[in-house]
């Protein structure tokens, strides 16, 4: 699979970047650094298939809780893990970025036009979305063909610090697709 506008050859080279480079820093840390609570529990476990339930509840007790005391303390990595805070800097830089795709909208002719670019394979399909500021939705006026679900790509175009909603999940940068290549590693 490769699709090219044309554009990339014409406007410079892209910057390859990776997901740290879209992450702020406090929210890296806590991402890497998760509760205690979260690095007990075995994976695969059943604790392990309750634990986004068991933190959803526990999250919006602690918020209704601080909330009739007054306080507003925010876990910092459940913080994290609903993100929108971006890098401003990437605003308007011309990238290319590895992912996997999540498929939005079609076309008549059925090739991709738009969709969720994200770090890991299942990400809003087979598991819950990762923070917004790890998601990347990309449109495409032309479209693509989209082979397997299961490999990951390189997508290269300039990204912009946008907010995109969907039921799906939630970006904070948006990119207007120019090139589209199988990631070679």
């Amino acid at each position: 699979m490769t699709f090219s506008d044309g554009s990339h050859l014409k406007s410079g080279v892209y910057r390859s970047i990776e997901w740290g480079d879209l992450i702020p820093e406090d929210d890296l840390q806590a991402l890497l650094n998760p509760p205690d609570y979260l690095i007990q529990i075995e994976d695969g476990s059943a604790e392990d298939q309750i634990t986004s339930t068991i933190q959803n509840a526990m999250a919006a007790n602690k918020a209704a809780n601080n909330a009739e005391n007054g306080e507003k303390q925010v876990d910092p990595y459940e913080q994290a893990l609903v993100s929108t805070n971006i890098i401003e800097a990437m605003n308007g830089q011309n990238v290319r970025i590895p992912g996997f795709v999540v498929p939005l909208e079609f076309n008549d002719s059925q090739v991709v036009t738009s969709f969720f670019l994200v770090p890991f394979f299942g990400a809003c399909i087979h598991a819950p979305p990762p923070p917004p500021n790890q998601i990347i939705f990309v449109e495409s006026e032309r479209g693509f063909a989209l082979e397997n679900l299961y490999e990951p790509i390189w997508v290269s175009g300039k990204l912009a610090t946008e907010l995109f909603e969907d039921q799906l999940a939630t970006a904070a940068y948006t990119m207007r697709l120019t090139h589209i290549e199988k990631y070679d590693g």
